[in-house]
């Protein structure tokens, strides 16, 4: 794929975590948005922000103070800049009975406390940041 061309990978759970956590630092996001289980890469380019995720299972994690379950598919990717992921595919959040696809996440700069979701139908939801911090 040539979005991935440059790109920087770690494999493996251990490494992939650690990269994605650092990423997440490095853009001022909160370190608990990637509940990863099994991991076997994490890529990203720096010339243009291209970041992917693979694990090897779909995994849903509730965050409990957002009141929200939000499921993670096998490939994640999008584009990371400061206080932004764009583009993203493979991440889901259900609304009622629906899981419309989480196409951006922001974070309200300069800070509010506040993220925001969006999904491709046009729907935006926000939360505390602090709903989705490490460990939640």
């Amino acid at each position: 794929m040539a979005e991935k061309e440059g790109g920087v990978v770690a494999k493996g759970h251990e490494e992939g975590l650690k990269m994605a956590t650092s990423l997440l630092e490095e853009f001022a996001l909160p370190l608990g948005l990637l509940p990863l289980a099994d991991v076997i890469e994490v890529g990203f380019v720096r010339s243009t922000g291209y970041m992917w995720i693979v694990q090897k299972k779909k995994v849903e994690h509730n965050f409990m103070i957002a009141s929200k379950l939000v499921g993670y598919d096998t490939n994640i990717t999008g584009y990371v800049s400061k206080r932004l992921i764009k583009k993203l595919k493979g991440v889901k959040a259900k609304e009622l009975m629906l899981w419309p696809p989480v196409n951006e996440i922001i974070v309200d700069d300069p800070p509010s406390g506040k993220i925001h979701f969006k999904s491709l139908a046009g729907i935006t939801k926000t939360f505390p940041v602090q709903a989705f911090a490490a460990g939640q």
